[in-house]
């Protein structure tokens, strides 16, 4: 048989008491505020209490409605405007005072409805904030409500772009008590409102603080570091994201009706807005690669690829993500800097083995426009565009491999391999411009540093006429190729043409002031 446990026996014990006290103790009728239908003074206060209780669990469930209907169900069924109706019920409040605190309890659970649903004109009107209800319980919502009210009232006017009216509302909120949560959204918004205004040291200023206060206030994080990468300030930005990486997220602030609930503004939530954990991970990995941090930045893409492969296999294309196949190719190209061959030649495998049977004999493509509709079918070509760009960039990396351990062989086969697969690509634009980022870029960055690759075996194998021909190419392709320019040189040296050599590593060495040597890497020693 079912045994109540004791706190339920204690329930149930309360209950009974109350019933039998009821039942003994004559209960006086008084008209109940609206209706004037006569209600018992012990039921109506036990009817609020219930209707009360009953509501917060409904405006933690964001059942706004439900709440509003159940109100006016208990307390009024004849006016309709609503505004005019709680101002009523407040001046009966007034009157009763044996029912003023739990009608005034009802109303902070209506300020929180019209604070969640953004109807601060509707707040505004009631004229009530700062008189009756300060001095009504409970005090926790009533702070968060004055609290939340402002901070919803400083982003209305901070998505209008009215920033000092902001930092008014804004800076009128931190006279309350509220949440440690609540207090960092503060200054999170004041720090906003200073990055705006052109001032980006108060702006970090103020999102220090919103750490201090709420060492999970990730958006704070998240916004230092876009600061940092703004000014340049590279190792900033790197320590900002394995911060915002370390950092659990706010998780709320321990209230029935929390401020997520009733800071439901937009601009707000944009403010408040930070990347999920796989894209803070991405970033960090590739800033420290790209900032000279590159055993870190492997490190980190490997954890990038356990938590992909935590539940089930990596999808075609995480959301928010370079695609899978993109995401390998640059954990590949770390691995190389660091000599982790083996790494990366699997991880290049895995691409090549990814795209091999859904690359195209020929393709034409041209450059995407803006407001191309994904479904028109140069989509389509795009992403089998990025699929060649990809196995040739695998090809690439793999020939970057055997060079370092000096298989010359296997290099050229796959120097030829990537080679053989961007000839497969044709752009319909004779004229396009090549500028950076762009297909037609890549592709003749690919092509030119395969050509130096190839070039570079040919000539330690001593095939000087293929070498030699090949290397022009790749400068042909990539004039500012300084590994290309630094072999050639070495090839016509060798075959005798010294002041042509020595004319092309003039040529060459003045592009290092201009750009690095991308190709450093890969030139074994002589």
């Amino acid at each position: 048989m079912y045994k109540a446990t004791p706190l339920l026996e204690k329930w149930i014990q309360e209950n009974n008491d109350l019933v039998t006290k009821w039942k003994v103790v004559p209960l006086k009728c008084v008209p109940f505020p609206h209706t004037g239908a006569p209600l018992l003074a012990g039921v109506t206060q036990l009817e609020l209490t219930v209707l009360y209780n009953a509501s917060v669990f409904c405006i933690a469930m964001s059942e706004f409605s439900k709440v509003e209907l159940l109100i006016t169900n208990v307390m009024d069924k004849g006016i309709s405007d609503y505004l005019l109706f709680w101002r009523k019920a407040l001046e009966e409040a007034i009157k009763h005072t044996d029912l003023e605190h739990g009608i005034g309890q009802l109303f902070c659970l209506q300020w929180a409805i019209w604070l969640a649903t953004q109807k601060y004109h509707i707040i505004c009107e009631t004229e009530l904030s700062e008189s009756l209800l300060l001095v009504l319980e409970p005090k926790e919502l009533i702070e968060l409500l004055h609290v939340c009210t402002l901070i919803g009232k400083g982003a209305e006017r901070f998505k209008d772009g009215q920033y000092l009216e902001a930092l008014s509302d804004i800076e009128k909120a931190t006279s309350y008590t509220a949440p440690r949560g609540v207090v960092a959204y503060t200054h999170l918004l004041l720090g906003s409102c200073f990055l705006q205004m052109k001032r980006p040291q108060m702006a970090l200023t103020c999102f220090r603080r919103a750490l201090e206060t709420d060492g999970h206030c990730v958006s704070a994080l998240y916004q230092s570091m876009l600061i940092y990468r703004q000014l340049g300030n590279k190792q900033a930005e790197i320590q900002a994201l394995e911060l915002l990486h370390s950092v659990s997220c706010f998780t709320g602030d321990g209230l029935l009706i929390s401020s997520e609930l009733l800071l439901t503004n937009l601009s707000l939530k944009n403010i408040l807005e930070v990347p999920s954990p796989l894209i803070v991970l991405h970033s960090l990995a590739l800033q420290c690669v790209c900032h000279g941090r590159v055993s870190e930045g492997v490190e980190h893409y490997l954890d990038l690829f356990a938590i992909l492969h935590t539940d089930e296999p990596i999808p075609h294309h995480v959301p928010f993500l370079p695609r899978v196949t993109e995401l390998y190719l640059e954990a590949g190209a770390a691995m190389l800097m660091v000599q982790r061959l083996a790494d990366c030649i699997a991880l290049c495998d895995e691409v090549v083995g990814t795209t091999l049977d859904l690359l195209p004999q020929r393709l034409v493509l041209e450059e995407l426009s803006v407001g191309t509709e994904p479904s028109d079918p140069v989509v389509d070509h795009d992403d089998k565009g990025a699929m060649i760009l990809c196995s040739g960039a695998a090809n690439l990396l793999k020939g970057h491999c055997y060079i370092f351990l000096k298989d010359w062989k296997q290099a050229t086969t796959h120097y030829t391999r990537c080679l053989d697969l961007l000839l497969r690509v044709h752009f319909k634009m004779k004229d396009m411009v090549d500028k950076g980022g762009s297909k037609l870029f890549t592709l003749q960055r690919l092509k030119a540093f395969s050509l130096a690759g190839r070039g570079i075996c040919f000539t330690q194998t001593d095939r000087l006429k293929e070498a030699l021909r090949d290397l022009h190419l790749s400068l042909n392709a990539f004039p500012e190729c300084l590994g290309a320019g630094l072999w050639c040189g070495e090839v016509l040296w060798r075959l005798k043409r010294r002041q042509e050599a020595a004319s092309c590593w003039k040529k060459t060495w003045g592009f290092t002031s201009e750009s690095p040597n991308e190709y450093e890497h890969i030139l074994p020693s002589q």
